[in-house]
């Protein structure tokens, strides 16, 4: 583990490991949900409850009745209909919607099925979706998500029940499972396109004033996504958790390393210097460009090391973000 964060025992119990994820593992989650939700309440925004890390987007209230116009009233509220009826004006009536959909999408597809210390990022990528699925299921607020691999994916409607959760991180269980059977050979045409894909499924349920969290590696971020996500966060909070592991931001070092990917072997030569240090300026490239684009977008980003404890990284963005 990295030494960044002070450890908890407590939280170290949650840290899922290894190629694969359990369910096990995803409904402890919940305890580890737990250690966040004082913190995640305490920094609500604008007196909006549940763990909402950026500004309110939409109308976010719900239709309540009709009542008789009354001086003061907003005029672009008059319903004509009912007010040509009746011969008097009518006002709608809104009330607060307390009670925000959560949206979950994560990204299981083969360039998630990897990793050097610790865990996967696939296997993070679920630990992550698991833990914003109990602290939205805790709030009261209705939950459900997408999860996507190469070649297909599954929904989820929000509903705001326990079984709901079980529902998608059981969907996040069998998707991680299957992982360990893709192969480069089978991969369809359009693999690299499953992000954008998935973000459009979810752009057409989606509802103005809700909270979107996707989770992935965003390597294959590509124009169309970007504009999908540009077209979400018009009315809804999006949060984008980058998962990545550190084998990605640095080369090991140098030496000759043994790689597989659970088939075929090969080895990593990390002795020439100027190969590790283009390596990392790359990876600082790449993050920098995700960060300017969602930053333009007004998009949240978190970001998930696979060799540190997911929730203290959570914790941390919380107290940052608020």
């Amino acid at each position: 583990m990295s030494s960044r964060y002070r450890i908890d025992p407590e939280h170290a119990r949650y840290q899922a490991k290894g190629a694969t994820v359990s369910l096990r593992q995803l409904l402890m989650q919940r305890h580890a949900a737990k250690t966040l939700e004082y913190l995640a309440h305490t920094r609500s925004i604008a007196g909006i409850s549940g763990l909402l890390l950026s500004k309110m987007r939409g109308r976010g209230i719900d239709f309540e009745e009709f009542r008789p116009y009354q001086p003061g009233d907003d005029i672009r509220l008059i319903d004509w209909r009912v007010t040509a009826r009746t011969s008097r004006p009518f006002t709608k009536v809104f009330r607060e919607e307390r009670e925000r959909p959560v949206i979950i999408a994560v990204d299981q597809t083969h360039n998630m099925y990897f990793g050097s210390r610790v865990a996967f990022k696939s296997v993070i990528a679920a630990q992550t979706a698991a833990v914003f699925c109990w602290l939205a299921i805790d709030n009261g607020d209705r939950v459900g998500g997408l999860v996507f691999s190469d070649r297909e994916e599954r929904l989820v409607r929000p509903k705001r029940s326990r079984r709901s959760a079980l529902h998608l991180l059981n969907q996040v269980f069998e998707f991680n499972r299957s992982l360990g059977s893709v192969t480069g050979g089978e991969l369809p045409e359009n693999s690299d396109s499953r992000l954008s894909d998935a973000l459009g499924q979810i752009r057409k349920i989606m509802r103005p004033g809700s909270t979107l969290y996707v989770i992935s590696d965003f390597v294959t971020l590509d124009e169309r996504a970007v504009q999908y996500l540009n077209q979400l966060s018009q009315h809804n909070n999006v949060v984008c958790c980058l998962v990545y592991d550190a084998l990605e931001e640095f080369l090991p070092t140098p030496g000759l390393y043994s790689i597989t990917d659970g088939r075929r072997k090969g080895a990593l030569n990390t002795h020439n210097r100027r190969a590790r240090v283009r390596y990392r300026e790359q990876f600082i490239e790449r993050m920098h460009l995700i960060e300017s684009e969602l930053d333009r977008l007004q998009v949240a980003l978190l970001k998930i090391r696979t060799n540190d404890l997911v929730v203290e990284q959570i914790r941390q963005w919380i107290a940052q973000n608020s």
